[in-house]
């Protein structure tokens, strides 16, 4: 009936071992759906794309931000963390044993009297010490504990990639705030060009009208338009100090004045769109990449689970040492006896095994199988998800930055137009030849195609930096390689 049990077990954990699992689905196209060839990069380039830029100051502030910011501390935590706890998990599957020993010493002594007659003494002092070393080391025969390392070094590539992420992250925020501030500066100077330009209207529309060369509403039209300006002039500053503050604690230095962070109001090119292929997404994006760990994770103890029907074989070798001083007898010839402490010293050693299978588990642990496959389907879906997630977003980040490109292209060309029609209208203003309506309106147009410009011209630096973040870059890709296969 025993073998009977062990047989039916054994063969249950052959059948339990089998399983329907599909790959996930992660093909991707050869290329990116309306997207334009663009400069090839190589992985370092990718690895820091802001410096791309060639920007002294963007690239300062990611230092600082990969050295000082609390996000970057945290990942360098996590990560002591992470390697530690693969490690303590990779030597839970190791062979353990504790060393032990004892010390021990009794003193006894003769409350009734000892009988004149005991050749043998009573009471006195028993000294015991004794050390020993018992080992127990499973053998892998079914590969449970080469799977268990395994896992722990997937889970442990899978959190590092998670941190990956956040660096890649940091990297891309503080290149948003940077180019956002540089917009702020810009619209600014511009504000501020304005409250002048306006100022210089109303005072000459207030000489006209003084010398009954013009209306003097045409004066008051105009200090309004200056009040605007004005008031716009105090909202930019107010916007500009706090987007410069959160640059300066995204960074690590959240104390700093905001001085000490000069911003330049003007903007430049983003660099050339960069050539990408989608499947090297699968190597470059850390959400991918960490997706891809979890599911391995989930296999791996998928598998575990199935194994666990197994029977487990363990070797339980042992050494052992042991000396005991107590009270005793000596033999003095030819017929002497005397008191005498004697001391035993043994050394021992053992060499055990053991077996158990589980027989009555085994429907508890069928059961636990199928769950565990179930959760390793939903990982497989989770990791599709996330490849096509990231597919589209490098997609549509490279068709929304080249449209962005055009767009900023087509807005200068108007900007300098409209900039040349309020010039001619301003003068033939202040020569009498035009009226006020006239300049304002050639004014506002002008305003206007320049704040559509300078936001075309932001809007595309932020959306290189969310491109290069799409497409897997800001952490460093061949130093962090940490896959499992």
């Amino acid at each position: 009936m025993r073998r009977a049990a062990i047989l039916i077990a054994l063969l249950s954990g052959l059948c339990a071992c089998q399983t329907t699992r599909q790959p996930p689905s992660i093909a991707m196209p050869a290329a990116y759906d309306g997207t334009a060839a663009g400069a090839a990069l190589a992985p370092a380039d990718l690895d820091r794309w802001w410096l791309l830029f060639n920007d002294p100051q963007l690239n300062a502030l990611e230092d600082d931000a990969f050295k000082l910011s609390p996000d970057e501390r945290t990942a360098a935590a996590r990560i002591l963390e992470a390697r530690a706890t693969r490690s303590s998990q990779v030597a839970q599957t190791l062979p353990t044993g504790d060393l032990q020993g004892q010390y021990s010493r009794q003193s006894a002594s003769s409350i009734g009297g000892e009988p004149a007659d005991n050749l043998f003494p009573i009471g006195g002092v028993t000294t015991a010490r004794t050390l020993n070393f018992n080992v127990s080391w499973e053998i892998d025969l079914f590969g449970r504990l080469a799977e268990a390392r395994k896992i722990a070094k997937a889970s442990f590539a899978a959190t590092r990639f998670d941190i990956e992420g956040t660096r890649a992250s940091l990297a891309a925020s503080v290149a948003d705030d940077y180019f956002q501030a540089r917009g702020l500066a810009i619209q600014l100077a511009d504000a501020q060009d304005s409250a002048h330009i306006e100022d210089e209207l109303e005072r000459v529309a207030s000489e006209k009208a003084k010398y009954g060369l013009g209306a003097a509403s045409d004066a008051d039209r105009v200090a309004g338009d200056l009040s605007q300006a004005n008031a716009q002039v105090e909202s930019l500053q107010a916007q500009l100090h706090a987007i410069q503050r959160q640059l300066l604690i995204l960074v690590g230095r959240p104390f700093e004045p905001t001085a000490n962070l000069p911003v330049d109001a003007q903007v430049y090119p983003p660099p050339p769109i960069p050539a990408a292929v989608p499947g090297d997404l699968l190597a470059r994006r850390p959400d991918v990449r960490e997706s891809e760990e979890k599911f391995r994770v989930e296999a791996g103890t998928a598998k575990l689970r199935h194994l666990a029907i197994f029977p487990t074989f363990t070797l339980l070798p042992g050494l052992g040492l042991n000396s005991t001083t107590a009270p005793g007898v000596a033999y003095i010839p030819p017929a002497t006896l005397v008191p005498q402490q004697q001391t035993t010293n043994l050394g021992l050693w053992t060499l055990a095994g053991s077996v158990s299978q589980p027989v009555l588990d085994i429907p508890r642990l069928l059961y636990d199988a199928k769950a565990e496959d179930a959760r390793t389907e939903q990982a497989a879906i989770s990791y599709e998800k996330t490849v096509q997630t990231a597919y589209g977003e490098a997609e549509n980040a490279l068709v929304t930055l080249a449209a962005s490109e055009r767009g900023a292209d087509v807005l200068e060309t108007g900007e300098g137009r409209a900039h040349r029609a309020y010039n001619d209208a301003r003068r033939l203003y202040g020569m009498g030849l035009e009226d006020i309506t006239t300049t304002l309106s050639a004014e506002q147009a002008w305003r206007a195609t320049r704040s559509a410009l300078t936001s075309a011209r932001v809007t595309a630096l932020r959306q290189s930096v969310a491109t290069y973040k799409a497409l897997g870059g800001g952490w460093a890709y061949p130093a962090s390689d940490v896959r499992t296969r």
